[in-house]
């Protein structure tokens, strides 16, 4: 029996996005929550583009086929979770990756979200009105 596993898998965050990811070797198909990439993310091609980019740098565009499921957040949050999801698999699937991946900042959980609001004001940091009199 091999000790190579058959799939490898990651977990991708950014903002309240979750992404879980898994890679099958394969012709470079990328479904997400059953649909193709094309169809989940529409005419945004730069969000394609991003969910892309780690394929390109590491040089296995045509050999994974990608198996995403997405939740929480908004389009670009989840393309977002989804690029650090990828990373974090083809870290497990080659350990030598992990340089260059992280050094293009793709390793890196966004973790900008929104500030919660607070009682006694509009807002985050949005007051009411002052008024003197």
């Amino acid at each position: 029996m091999s000790t190579t596993p058959i799939e490898y898998y990651g977990t991708g965050k950014r903002k309240t996005s979750v992404a879980r990811v898994h890679l099958r070797p394969g012709s470079g198909e990328i479904r997400v929550n059953d649909k193709s990439m094309d169809e989940y993310f529409g005419g945004h091609e730069a969000l394609k583009m991003l969910v892309k980019q780690p394929f390109a740098l590491s040089e296995t565009t045509d050999k994974f086929d990608v198996v995403a499921n997405l939740d929480g957040g908004g389009v670009s949050a989840q393309a977002g979770a989804l690029r650090h999801g990828i990373t974090r698999a083809l870290c497990e699937f080659n350990a030598e990756l992990r340089k260059r991946l992280k050094k293009a900042g793709f390793l890196t959980r966004d973790a900008r979200i929104k500030e919660r609001k607070k009682y006694g004001q509009k807002g985050a940091r949005r007051r009411f009105q002052f008024s003197k009199r």
